[in-house]
């Protein structure tokens, strides 16, 4: 599958041609928001360094800040899947993931920070398992 972006670079459309715009203030608002949300958690303090070291490196392009994104979270929780680029192997069937059709994964429930206030809240992101779980987030997944 060719997956393209409408924007034009070149006269050639390309998802990896995005440039990550830095024009307004999205990397402080983004590291404020996960502060404000997550400085309570277990493992914040233990893996916001690193996190907001890839948002401050400011990388060029969508593509670049997605791949040190997720790398990051694949890193920390222990886990190597094939990545875009690798080759899935054809007896592997693929992922069906649509964001308005409802999951049949289960979550398991993990400590959160406002679990007393909302009650467990699953299916919220990566970081919040890591942030809560650290080292025991790949048992949850």
């Amino acid at each position: 599958m060719d997956l393209r972006f409408p924007i034009v670079h070149n006269g050639e459309y390309g998802i990896k041609d995005v440039l990550v715009d830095y024009s307004t203030p999205w990397v402080r608002q983004t590291e404020y928001a996960l502060e404000s949300a997550y400085m309570s958690s277990p493992f914040f303090e233990y893996y916001r360094e690193d996190l907001f070291g890839i948002f401050d490196s400011h990388p060029r392009t969508l593509w670049e800040l997605n791949g040190k994104l997720t790398g990051f979270c694949c890193s920390k929780i222990g886990i190597n899947p094939p990545l875009c680029g690798s080759p899935v192997p054809e007896d592997e069937p693929a992922a069906d993931i649509h964001p308005k059709h409802p999951s049949l994964y289960e979550p398991k429930p993990y400590w959160q920070v406002f679990r007393e206030k909302f009650g467990f809240v699953g299916n919220l992101s990566v970081i919040d398992l890591l942030f809560n779980e650290g080292p025991e987030s790949i048992c949850y997944l």
